[in-house]
């Protein structure tokens, strides 16, 4: 995993205690940037992903696919030996990471006054659904009871159904790059002040912040404008969501003023754009299933290649709504290397999300693979505590330190 050329964030050491996706998705993006990550896995089944499908001979592809580029430490902090192992890595380390439920960090024997006295430097960084304090936070939760919080989930699907639920996991990936940025914004502070600091976000707190339109619009409006689903289409602008196609549902946003004539020209209707109907945003939406009628009539007389070329010639914002296995072949993401396909040691080559940030000073992929269960014990200890291989072999053999084959 050593790379020809130092990245941006070589020599910085994270010891991470995180699992399943918010948290391994700040720590892979950290070890993506040339961090070393020391993940920890406490219990002797490890990291819960290694359970998550598609698993072949015992391996998860979900776990390989957040936990590239990382090294494994499996112990058990419940013995005095296995915690004064993380006590004294901790003075090593610039960032500690943890998404565990509020608490769980402090009863290890963690918690960030302890974390702080052995470190003054480090950053330590929380993740949960719902924070450290308030009234929910000692609830248990994942993503998608974040989303249901946040008023998010209610937003989705049709108004007459219960809510639809995403099938991606939109606030955990997102809630790990809101704690990326916190530890990058942390790390940036120390390196001015030599001053650590502890920094932590939620799934609710991200999921709330995505409110761009209905928040505020509740507010000025003194309530007396509700955003609800609509389905397909959006609430309040208009046009702006899916329609029909003879191969695929077909997204166009066209509700900016300056974009709604460029689709009356793509649909050959050009007079629509001086309708008094549809003249702005407000009037289009006061008029919504008359225009949608129209544009979806417009879909159904030509075949899909025709409509998405008139719209491509016309500028309109617009794409065919395609499938996951779609999206993964097409040029685009290919040829920027969202999709990425990577080589793993057991699961053989298959293909991942890619590393969705670009340096212009570190143009070429970090080549990284998963760890084994444990894989790296004797590495890390002898590497940074001058543990010798009978040692090792010896907390390994009373339970302290675990490993496997996966």
């Amino acid at each position: 995993m050593a790379d020809a050329k130092p990245r941006m964030l070589d020599g910085y050491k994270v010891l991470d205690f995180t699992q399943v996706l918010a948290g391994p998705t700040t720590t892979r993006y950290l070890a993506e940037m040339g961090a070393e990550i020391i993940k920890i896995e406490i219990s002797a089944r490890g990291d819960i992903a290694r359970q998550v499908p598609v698993i072949r001979d015992g391996r998860s592809g979900y776990y390989v696919q957040q936990n590239r580029g990382k090294k494994s430490l499996a112990v058990d902090p419940k013995k005095p030996a296995g915690l004064a192992i993380i006590k004294a890595l901790i003075p090593k380390m610039d960032v500690l990471v943890e998404n565990y439920s509020p608490g769980t960090i402090a009863r290890i024997g963690l918690d960030y006054p302890t974390v702080k006295a052995l470190n003054p430097k480090i950053v330590m960084c929380s993740i949960s659904t719902f924070g450290q304090a308030g009234p929910l936070a000692d609830r248990p939760g994942y993503d998608f009871i974040g989303c249901a919080y946040s008023g998010v989930l209610s937003m989705l699907g049709d108004p007459d159904r219960t809510p639809v639920l995403p099938q991606v996991g939109i606030g955990d990936i997102t809630t790990g790059v809101h704690a990326l940025s916190a530890i990058l914004a942390a790390l940036l502070h120390r390196e001015r002040s030599g001053i650590g600091q502890y920094v932590e976000t939620s799934l609710l707190d991200c999921y709330f912040s995505y409110q761009d339109l209905t928040v505020q619009t509740v507010s000025l409006s003194d309530g007396k404008v509700l955003p609800r689903r609509s389905g397909s289409h959006h609430f309040a602008l208009t046009p702006l969501g899916v329609f029909r196609g003879k191969k695929h549902p077909i997204m166009v946003m066209s509700s900016a003023e300056h974009q709604f004539p460029d689709l009356c020209r793509a649909m050959g209707k050009p007079e629509l754009a001086t309708d008094p109907r549809f003249k702005d945003n407000p009037a289009r939406t006061a008029n919504s299933a008359e225009l949608k009628r129209i544009v979806q009539e417009w879909f159904d007389s030509v075949s899909d290649e025709e409509a998405l070329q008139q719209m491509e010639e016309n500028r309109v914002p617009h794409a065919p709504v395609l499938a996951v296995e779609e999206a993964m072949a097409h040029p685009h993401h290919r040829g920027r290397g969202i999709v990425q396909t990577i080589n793993d040691r057991f699961l053989g080559t298959f293909d991942v999300p890619g590393f969705p940030l670009r340096f212009s000073e570190y143009p070429e992929k970090r080549e990284m693979e998963a760890p084994l269960l444990g894989e790296h014990n004797a590495e890390i200890l002898r590497d940074y505590l001058g543990y010798d291989a009978t040692r090792v072999r010896q907390l390994e053999e009373n339970g302290v330190l675990y490993h496997g084959d996966r």
